[in-house]
């Protein structure tokens, strides 16, 4: 998006007055926008009509009594991309293309979209294939069917590539605060990013949700959630079409790659993102922090009066990774002191029934309870449904002796309802008017506090620790090659990764060459076909003598004749045995076409496959973050020493994988796909044991 597309992008998201052009989907957008209170000029265009809804139609964008700041595009393809021309020609600011038939139907229609680009130049293009925008902010509603939603002059912005998920969204009733809903539709030209570095300059934004099939440009959506997270705007994504058939869907939906689970979960990680599995998750976490705040760490203040809400609290907690630390001893003291015999102090805290509903005596209760240490407070009320009203008073004594006490506190507060729809609507207008989230859930609820925690935490490391732009938009590699092991070895021993000892040696020379090397040594048969040298046959170890090699040898060439007589050659290479580690890792880096190089980081020989403990990141990476993806395996209490065995040698494991990187990225490197495993990680160095590389054709010589 250049600086001109990105003023008339401005001008579609706030827009002095609206065109529309075509029949009933014109039609549509005029009474959403009288609906909305759109106050500003609107201009219908159509030939065929005198008016839409009471305004007088134009017959051309010719007509037009000035160049409109925002359109709304609903007609067919071919007359659309003409349209789109003359619009750009009297300096019109942004389209919504509702009209679909472009690159989301194929060859055809990939054809029709480039020359709708071309159509566009510097016009600020939404879709096309896509339903609009809806700026609840400034009252502008180009959408083509009825929506919903409310705002209380802030919320989140809400932008995804399904229009019919977007308009589901308007539709829920969660009461969440929404500022705008975006539909990107194909997104030609203006990106789900270009919307997040725009509105992020928008103060009412609060916060971000996400709906993301597949992205366009990688380098940009960095740099925009970037911008997000420094400027304290959570980003909350809901991600689609990892599954095999959901990338189809995807592709065949709005010709998005999807990219794969753990690319994403790292991607999203790097940037300080929140990933949620559900719509409702989604909304119910950019309402906490759109209404509430975002808390600043895992401590929650817990109050229910029911002993089964209290336990329900607890149990979820621990499943995220929130504490409900329990009151010292003093202010145990005095809740005993303030509460029903019949309630046990605690938190959560069960305050009971008897003093339900009466704020002189809850009031002193949750004030107490508040005075320790807490980033953050919960309550857990299911009003009663609409027609039993009688009792709605002594739930709303309790709401708002809470919310007092927390905001005395400074605490982030929700009011939770065990069941979604057990807060009615009245209710949630009211604590979203006190700056209290309505919580649908408990399970969203401590979801979402705990996705708010993560947030703060992510934010505050990243502020310390900046990541360098990633190298993504590589493409497909160009001829890759799969290197034998020994010349593997021989490119990562020259980029300053320990190997073992070794030499190659036709079959006559191996056990004088193992002599030379000491025994006992590992044996290999060099082949570039034999990337997996266990089920072939290709590899023994622990050869303790010169016979014992020329034995492994005889066996080894037939065993390998028998798998694949094409991989079988004379050539052995010939290692010391490394060890005894401590940990054996498993290290792997690939190239993505989207998003560069991705080092993944497992459990290591055996345990790959049995225990699928792993952790990605992608490139450049720094040296804190591979620690600290290190310390979220399972295995990691093995490399600090585990029950009084010796600690691993963790900086001579960070120098390699920090070596490891840098040769990956290098130009000299054009790796496409590496794999050590094992790496052993001993109590005095690394070893790199085992090792499957790929490169690019260009690099088999350098």
């Amino acid at each position: 998006m250049n600086e001109r597309q990105r003023k008339n992008l401005q001008r579609l998201l706030k827009p002095r007055h609206v065109a529309v052009i075509g029949g009933r989907d014109a039609e549509v957008v005029a009474t959403e926008c009288a609906r909305i209170g759109f106050p500003g000029p609107f201009w219908p265009v159509n030939p065929r009509r005198p008016e839409i809804k009471g305004h007088k139609c134009f017959a051309t964008v010719d007509d037009l009594p000035d160049a409109p700041d925002a359109v709304y595009l609903a007609i067919p393809r071919e007359v659309a991309i003409e349209t789109l021309a003359k619009l750009r020609d009297m300096g019109a600011g942004g389209v919504v293309c509702y009209t679909a038939g472009f690159g989301e139907t194929g060859a055809e229609g990939a054809d029709a979209e480039a020359r709708l680009i071309a159509a566009a130049g510097d016009l600020a293009l939404v879709g096309p294939n896509c339903y609009g925008i809806i700026n609840y902010i400034d009252r502008v509603a180009l959408w083509p069917f009825a929506h919903g939603g409310s705002c209380p002059g802030y919320g989140a912005a809400i932008i995804t590539q399904s229009g019919m998920l977007s308009s589901d969204f308007t539709m829920s009733q969660r009461a969440v605060p929404f500022a705008y809903m975006v539909s990107a539709g194909n997104q030609t030209q203006i990106h789900l990013e270009d919307f997040i570095d725009a509105l992020c300059d928008h103060d009412e934004v609060r916060a971000f949700g996400l709906h993301i099939e597949g992205l366009k440009d990688v380098g940009q959506f960095e740099r925009a959630a970037l911008k997000a997270l420094k400027m304290g705007k959570p980003i909350v994504a809901l991600k689609t079409g990892t599954s095999a058939l959901g990338s189809r869907l995807t592709v065949s939906h709005t010709g998005s790659l999807s990219g794969t689970e753990e690319i994403y979960d790292a991607f999203f990680e790097r940037l300080g993102i929140i990933r949620v599995t559900s719509p409702s998750q989604l909304l119910e976490t950019v309402k906490l922090l759109s209404v509430s705040g975002i808390p600043k760490g895992r401590r929650v203040a817990g109050l229910t009066c029911s002993g089964g809400g209290a336990t329900m609290l607890a149990d979820h907690a621990e499943r995220v990774g929130l504490a409900f630390p329990l009151p010292p001893d003093e202010i145990a003291t005095r809740l005993r002191q303030l509460l029903p015999q019949t309630a046990t102090v605690s938190n959560p805290l069960d305050y009971t029934t008897p003093i339900w509903g009466m704020p002189e005596k809850t009031a002193p209760v949750f004030r107490t309870l508040f005075s320790g240490e807490h980033d953050c407070a919960v309550i857990v009320q299911d009003y009663p449904a609409s027609g039993l009203d009688e009792s709605k008073r002594y739930y709303r004594n309790d709401t708002v002796a809470f919310l007092e006490a927390a905001r005395e506190r400074g605490l982030v507060a929700a009011v939770c309802s065990t069941l979604p729809e057990n807060l009615d609507a009245e209710t949630r207008a009211f604590l979203v008017g006190q700056s209290v989230a309505p919580m649908q859930g408990i399970e969203e609820c401590l979801n979402a506090l705990g996705h708010g925690a993560w947030f703060n935490e992510r934010r505050e490391a990243l502020l310390k620790d900046w990541p360098s732009p990633l190298m993504a938009g590589h493409g497909d590699p160009v001829g890759a090659v799969l290197l034998d092991e020994a010349q593997a070895k021989a490119k990562l021993s020259a980029a300053g990764i320990s190997v073992p000892s070794s030499m190659t040696a036709s079959g006559s020379d191996a056990p004088d060459a193992a002599s030379k090397i000491g025994f006992p040594v590992a044996l290999k048969m060099v082949s570039a076909r034999l990337p997996h040298k266990t089920e072939a046959g290709a590899v023994k170890l622990g050869l303790g003598n010169t016979g014992a090699v020329a034995q492994a040898i005889s066996r080894m060439t037939r065993d390998v004749s028998a798998h694949d007589p094409a991989a079988v050659t004379d050539l052995f290479l010939l290692e010391r045995m490394a060890g005894p580690a401590i940990v054996e890792l498993m290290v792997g880096i690939r190239r993505d076409p989207q998003f560069g190089l991705a080092m993944t980081l497992a459990s290591g020989g055996i345990l790959v496959e049995l225990l699928a403990d792993a952790v990605t990141l992608l490139l450049p990476t720094s040296r804190g973050a591979m620690n600290a993806a290190l310390s979220r395996l399972r295995m990691a209490p093995l490399l600090d020493g585990y029950r009084g065995k010796p600690a691993a040698d963790r900086h001579a494991l960070l120098d390699a994988l920090e070596r490891l990187a840098t040769f990956a990225m290098s130009p000299r490197g054009q790796v496409v796909e590496l794999e050590i495993n094992p790496l052993f990680v001993m109590a005095d160095g690394v070893c790199a044991v085992d090792v499957l590389m790929q490169v690019e054709a260009a690099a088999v010589t350098a």
